[in-house]
């Protein structure tokens, strides 16, 4: 009996001074303390079921003798007492500009623990004797703010202004999140330079086993950093039936960050990719703290061309760290927990900023057929040395005034809102020397590229141009020419941008997701709204939400696009897990569309997309953007008129959005409703096993009739064998109703609903 007592009084100091916070509806539970080290901890649970086991909180400072006083300072990790807590309610509605619902309601419990951590250490004075003789006494504050919703929680390290805390570099941040067991994960190569990546699905413990094979070596930029690190968002299921999302909310002014787990062969948390042997060897340990229990991931930052993860001054604060968590996969789909922890917006008016469907000069230069560059004649180019008008064209050219002005018509005929043109200015012809400093000057256009005569010609037909700014990840190149180029925008009427930051980034030796290049990306879209500019970035950071504050940030790619379709392809399940994690920070201009499937019958490319024409049309409900692009050619889409009709019909912003199905890289189903009006449209999208819809349309408004139009797979279609084989069934339908309908492999179906 005497050693219960022990056992229970060794126990116990762990938990005992727990805070415990609930959810609203009380399924989310909440635990917060400090151990006997000082160190912050917490855990959570779902319905009484473990989510995240016991885990630690912390930040590692970087050690710099030649830093001023205050950086050499002990870590963010341990000796912290609570020296305060508040717990409050917050529950309001509100409207994005754009977006899934018309009305958001952010509805969660907040708890913040205000921590205090002393220590002293020997004060050196003048007299040399007397050295050691006197403790200096040192105290901090840091903040850990919790919002604890019904379908997840967010936490943040927050750091006010104090003496013993101003200017700070941080190594590493040590987030912890413990899983409680070895889950079914759906995961990308955790990367400092692209999420141009095929998602992976395995179990927590074979990712180490699987990360070679996952990586897309081939990209144009590749910064692997450990055998089991992966990116946010990270979707995962449980044995038991939870599904659980890692990833993280409002990323400004801080690096983004990846997960690296640490499982049963785990030596050291960091480790070096040999570029040479695509191998990973071990190398040492930079960190001073114990490694956690396996089957935890740490948060591991983005570094900066100096190594460093983080330079901060207070007050200042880290983005939210999220966990999303429900018995339900639609939960995922439907959840605006990352929104709601971003900031109201901050532009005063949003008049300009609206949804976009568009066409574009693109696609048959991605497939090979066309070329960006305007001239063959120099292997590499200097824009100030050269008379365009006396160089010899390569007649292979796709951005010349004809063949924009056939796209301007398709736009206009069609009801789409906007034509994009790649390659229309100078710079092409080596811009892939990706480490090329001053590549482009976004201003001054080809030869064959009349950028009055054809912003004209699309105006008088109610269409505009869509401008292009491939950066070639030259970032203070584009930053010198970005105020010039936006006023050029202006001048001719241009309203949206879409930005590429492929190769390298320059300064060399930084990365795509490190601190300072989210603060790049977010300047283009602050600046870009300064000119009542829309920007769609590609290649940049993965979003986390930040739209809701920049509503003109109104799409990124940040994954792997339709464009690898014409690069070798991508698994039928691609678009089935992508809504699961990619877009649960925001919209991806995924470019969806394509009809002609086989590459090879118009081009010399031997890729195919692995889709058929009624999973094309599914695309614009389940991968949720309101910038949309047809993406093939004009003259494919005329082949297929009548399919092409949905996308005509299609809305890209709404009212109201209801999952119907799901299940991660499975199949998704999903009701819209259009802003402004009664119609719905509804789209499935399928794996490559197929799926059985079953559609209730319950949410219909009762009493009333609607006009059907169905475009489905025939029964014969097959991604594969026979992408292009498809029925339209159009019928009267009212609420109660039930649609069935069969998804062949690698398929979906799509449905309008326009109400009598």
């Amino acid at each position: 009996m005497k050693k219960f007592f022990l056992l229970l009084f060794m126990i116990t100091p762990m938990l005992m001074f727990a805070k415990e916070v609930t959810s609203p509806n009380g399924n989310i539970k909440l635990k917060f303390w400090v151990d006997q080290k000082g160190r912050p901890m917490y855990e959570m649970s779902f319905k009484e079921r473990p989510v995240v086991l016991p885990s630690h909180l912390g930040l590692e400072l970087a050690r710099d003798k030649h830093a001023s006083k205050g950086y050499d300072e002990q870590d963010l990790m341990a000796g912290f007492k609570i020296v305060k807590e508040e717990e409050s309610t917050f529950d309001e509605t509100w409207q994005p500009v754009w977006g899934e619902t018309r009305n958001i309601r952010n509805h969660y419990v907040e708890y913040v623990a205000t921590l205090s951590q002393q220590w002293k250490e020997p004060r050196v004075t003048a007299d040399e004797g007397q050295r050691g003789m006197f403790e200096e006494q040192h105290q901090r504050e840091i903040l850990i703010r919790f919002r604890i919703y019904d379908e997840g929680i967010g936490l943040r390290y927050e750091f006010p202004q104090q003496r013993e805390l101003n200017y700070f570099l941080i190594q590493d941040e040590r987030t912890e999140f413990r899983m409680a067991g070895d889950h079914t994960a759906w995961w990308l190569p955790g990367d400092y330079d692209t999420q141009e990546q095929e998602t992976q699905q395995t179990k927590l413990s074979e990712i180490r086993a699987r990360m070679k094979e996952a990586v897309n070596w081939g990209n144009s930029s590749v910064a692997v950093f450990s055998p089991t690190g992966v990116q946010t968002s990270l979707q995962m299921k449980s044995d038991d039936g939870l599904y659980i999302n890692i990833h993280e909310a409002a990323c400004a002014d801080y690096a983004t960050m990846h997960l690296e787990l640490v499982d049963a062969e785990t030596k050291a948390l960091t480790t070096k990719l040999d570029g040479g042997s695509n191998d990973y060897t071990p190398a040492p340990k930079p960190s001073r703290y114990p490694l956690p229990e396996p089957l935890t991931f740490v948060s591991h930052l983005t570094p900066d061309a100096t190594g460093l993860k983080g330079c901060m001054q207070t007050p200042c604060m880290t983005p939210w760290r999220t966990v999303m968590v429900s018995d339900d996969a639609r939960d995922m789909l439907s959840s605006n927990l990352i929104l709601n922890l971003n900031e109201p917006c901050a532009l005063d008016d949003t008049s300009w900023i609206h949804p976009t469907k568009y066409c574009g000069v693109w696609w048959e230069m991605i497939v090979g057929k066309s070329s960006w560059n305007y001239t063959d004649e120099f292997p590499s180019i200097q824009l100030d040395n050269i008379d365009w008008t006396k160089v010899k064209p390569n007649g292979r050219h796709a951005a010349n005034n004809e063949k924009v002005k056939r796209y301007i018509d398709f736009a206009a005929k069609n009801g789409l809102d906007e034509v994009l043109v790649e390659g229309w200015n100078v710079g092409w012809e080596d811009w892939a020397n990706m480490w090329k400093r001053d590549v482009f000057d976004f201003q001054t256009p080809y030869p064959d590229f009349d950028i009055k005569m054809l912003n004209d010609y699309a105006h008088s037909k109610g269409v505009k141009l869509l401008m292009h700014h491939e950066t070639s990840s030259s970032t203070q190149n584009y930053e010198r020419h970005l105020e010039k180029a936006f006023t050029l925008m202006n001048k001719y009427g241009y309203d949206a941008v879409k930005t590429g930051y492929v190769g390298d980034i320059i300064p060399r030796g930084d990365h795509h997701y490190s601190q300072s290049m989210n603060n790049h990306y977010l300047y283009v879209v602050k600046e870009a709204a300064k000119h009542h500019i829309m920007v769609n970035a590609h290649e940049a950071t993965r979003p986390t939400g930040l739209c809701r504050t920049y509503p003109n940030m109104v799409g990124n790619e940040s994954a792997r696009g339709t464009e690898y379709e014409a690069f070798g392809g991508s698994r039928p399940d691609h678009t089935c897990i992508l809504p699961f994690t990619r877009l649960q920070g925001g919209p991806m201009d995924y470019t969806p569309g394509i009809f002609v499937t086989k590459l090879n019958t118009w081009s010399n490319n031997t890729s195919w997309a692995r889709i058929t024409i009624a999973g094309s049309l599914a695309l614009y409900l389940t991968m949720y953007s309101p910038l949309q692009m047809a993406a093939d050619l004009p003259e494919h889409y005329e082949r297929f008129d009548d399919a092409f009709q949905f996308i005509r019909d299609v809305a890209c912003d709404w009212d109201e959005s209801i999952y119907l199905e799901a299940e991660p890289a499975d199949y998704i189903t999903v009701a819209r409703k259009a802003k402004g009006t009664d119609n719905w449209f509804i789209g499935g999208k399928c794996d490559e096993n197929g799926h059985e819809a079953v559609v209730k349309l319950d949410f219909l408004d009762k009493g009333c009739k609607y006009e059907c139009a169905i475009y489905q797979d025939a029964p014969n279609a097959h991604y594969e064998t026979n992408p292009q084989a498809y029925i339209i069934t159009k019928k009267t339908v009212k609420a109660g109703q039930t649609l069935k309908i069969k998804e062949a492999p690698g398929g979906g179906f799509a449905v309008s609903l326009k109400k009598i």
